[in-house]
């Protein structure tokens, strides 16, 4: 109970944990604070039959309304679970030679601060989960949605030639309503956040180009057929690992105009003589402070090392590095260990007639290098 002098108390702590609710109860994925229980291969054959699908909604780790949301949409749950797959296959292999690896373990400590690496897990789980709902309405995994209905494009021609573009337009929007993001203007942690999800939307977008096959006789282009196209998201992940790598801290600035909060990056110099600036040495050279780009990854908070185990991550204690690349980094300084290590692999091959390769399996001795604990 709250009573005198401690009621005061007592509702800041509870409008804390309302703002906290709010920062992560929309959110799924690699951003949800439940396990990773459903990593499935990639999508099955057949969209789930009957109401295989609401069984399979009920498994997943979602919000009320967004479990309301699944069921509506046979093809959801399925979609959903290959995003949270496609996200953390891709943040693993982008993080593969740092210090931090994309480790679950210590993830819930992480999503409560407001590290670069909380960024991107926020980027790629948006960037994903926006790239697979766009693949699954192109396949008809989807119910509620199809081909993407971009003006322009032939569509009749497309789905007569077995043609069907990725429905990026139909994800962001479904996208925005499944995450619930709304426009926030006082409470900076959530702002943050909804500014890092859209910049993995703008991710996927930017990879969205436009295909085209030639239809005739003799391979000429007497009809042509045009439809939108993904880039393989392997080059989404390669795009938000260098928006990590270049990712901006912030501070809350008060629009004057407006009354709402933005965010502003820390300090930039500008050396550059190209048209509307300042000769180096001039005002264009000292420090400001612009608005945070819409394509910049932001964070509040300086990260941990990652380099001994702690609430963040298990260490880099045993990591396997490169001896010329990445062990010196990786390992903090604490050196690492040299081991041999016997690998098989084919060798002496030769081609049989008709039509087969017979290999001889030889052994090879190789160095591994592991970071050392102490």
């Amino acid at each position: 109970m709250c009573t005198g002098l401690r009621r005061t108390a007592c509702l800041l702590r509870l409008t804390a944990i309302c703002v906290f609710l709010s920062h992560t109860a929309a959110y799924f994925g690699l951003t949800g604070r439940e396990p990773l229980i459903f990593l499935p291969g990639p999508f099955s054959s057949d969209p789930p039959s009957g109401k295989a699908h609401l069984k399979q909604c009920e498994q997943l780790s979602l919000t009320r309304r967004q479990k309301r949301l699944c069921r509506r949409e046979p093809g959801l749950a399925e979609t959903l679970r290959e995003s949270v797959r496609l996200s953390l296959m891709e943040c693993r292999y982008q993080f593969r030679n740092e210090r931090w690896n994309c480790s679950m373990d210590g993830r819930g400590s992480l999503l409560k601060r407001s590290f670069k690496e909380t960024a991107f897990l926020l980027a790629v789980s948006s960037a994903a989960l926006s790239h697979a709902l766009a693949k699954a309405c192109s396949s008809g995994r989807m119910e509620r949605c199809t081909c993407d209905d971009s003006p322009g494009l032939q569509h009749r021609e497309a789905w007569q030639w077995g043609v069907c573009g990725d429905n990026l337009k139909y994800s962001t929007k479904f996208l925005k309503k499944f995450l619930g993001q709304k426009r926030v203007s006082k409470d900076l942690r959530a702002h943050i956040d909804s500014h890092n999800i859209n910049v993995g939307i703008r991710a996927v977008k930017s990879g969205l180009k436009t295909t085209c096959k030639c239809h005739g006789v003799s391979g000429s282009c007497a009809v042509r057929t045009c439809w939108k196209q993904l880039s393989p998201f392997h080059d989404t992940g390669r795009l938000l690992k260098y928006r990590y790598d270049t990712a901006v801290r912030v501070l809350s600035v008060t629009n004057a105009a407006t009354g709402e909060v933005e965010l502003a990056g820390g300090p930039r110099r500008y050396t550059s003589t190209s048209p509307g600036s300042v000769a180096a040495g001039g005002p264009s050279s000292a420090a400001v402070t612009p608005r945070a780009r819409p394509t910049e990854l932001v964070y509040l908070e300086e990260s941990p090392s990652f380099c001994r185990p702690s609430r963040y991550s298990l260490g880099t204690a045993g990591r396997p590095c490169a001896k010329d690349t990445s062990c010196s980094s990786l390992c903090c300084g604490r050196g690492y260990n040299t081991a041999l290590r016997l690998t098989t692999l084919s060798c002496h091959c030769q081609v049989r007639w008709c039509c087969h390769v017979e290999c001889q399996t030889c052994l090879r001795e190789e160095e591994v290098y592991t970071c050392k604990k102490h």
